[in-house]
């Protein structure tokens, strides 16, 4: 993804674009799914929806915004955040708090983060694009693909964990990315990103997208299968979680070529 022609600048704010777009849209369709499950009984559940539509509606091309387009990635910013405190609530107010009993079952503390790391990348691409000087060598944007790739790890792992790990492929999210962003971290200490990182940020993307066929796949295990869609969509796994490790490798990369730039 780093072989692309043209200027280095433009090719970061569209792969940084690109990344926060399919974060975005693993985000408005997994709190779709799962809030649509929850029958939306707090109207606060639509403001992910809302947001993430909004921001993945605007021009993605890397030219910047304007008011209204960083107003809206600071808005998913600000929603995921208060997500976060509302996700938080509903574990800690069961019995016992925070247990893993409690975060199997209630709502995902780590799934809001993905509304506020899409926003961030979003606004990062436009603020690159009107300024080639932002971000430096892009090891700010590194360090956070790397805090977000491990977030979607450890999201995947109890999810996983609940599932027992009855497929050897549940493995592939808890151990390629957190390669890949423990190699991603390394490169934005040092500022000099390794070769193999990039190779390691395909497998955490290719890993995204195998996810949703293993995921289909589950999904057809469910009594009825496919042809009982409605029911066994809501009753999980999830089909757009895997995507948010393709979106979160793709603005990564977007990192390390500012910082290949950087080092001339």
């Amino acid at each position: 993804m780093l072989a692309l022609t043209g200027n280095p600048q433009q090719n970061s704010v569209r792969l940084l674009s690109a990344g926060a777009t399919t974060l975005g849209l693993s985000v408005l369709f997994d709190s779709a799914m799962e809030h649509y499950r929850g029958s939306f009984r707090n109207p606060a559940m639509a403001l992910p929806l809302i947001a993430s539509s909004v921001s993945i509606g605007f021009d993605g091309s890397g030219k910047g915004g304007g008011v209204p387009r960083g107003l809206s990635h600071g808005a998913s910013i600000a929603i995921g955040m208060l997500g976060f405190g509302f996700h938080a609530y509903n574990v800690l107010k069961q019995p016992g708090g925070l247990t893993a009993q409690n975060m199997f079952y209630k709502a995902p503390l780590g799934a809001p983060g993905a509304l506020v790391l899409a926003g961030a990348l979003g606004g990062a691409s436009d603020r690159l694009a009107a300024d080639a000087e932002a971000f430096g060598s892009g090891r700010v944007l590194a360090a956070l693909a790397a805090f977000g790739i491990m977030g979607s790890v450890g999201e995947a792992g109890l999810l996983h964990l609940k599932g027992s790990y009855q497929n050897p492929a549940m493995f592939l999210p808890v151990t390629i990315p957190v390669a890949a962003a423990a190699s991603l971290a390394i490169d934005a200490a040092t500022g000099n990103p390794k070769p193999w990182t990039l190779a390691l940020l395909g497998a955490t993307a290719l890993v995204g997208t195998v996810g949703v066929g293993f995921h289909a796949y589950g999904v057809s295990r469910n009594m009825g299968g496919w042809r009982n869609w409605r029911q066994n969509l809501l009753a999980r796994p999830p089909l757009p979680a895997p995507p948010a490790f393709s979106g979160l490798a793709i603005a990564a990369c977007g990192a390390l070529l500012l910082m290949r730039r950087a080092n001339g």
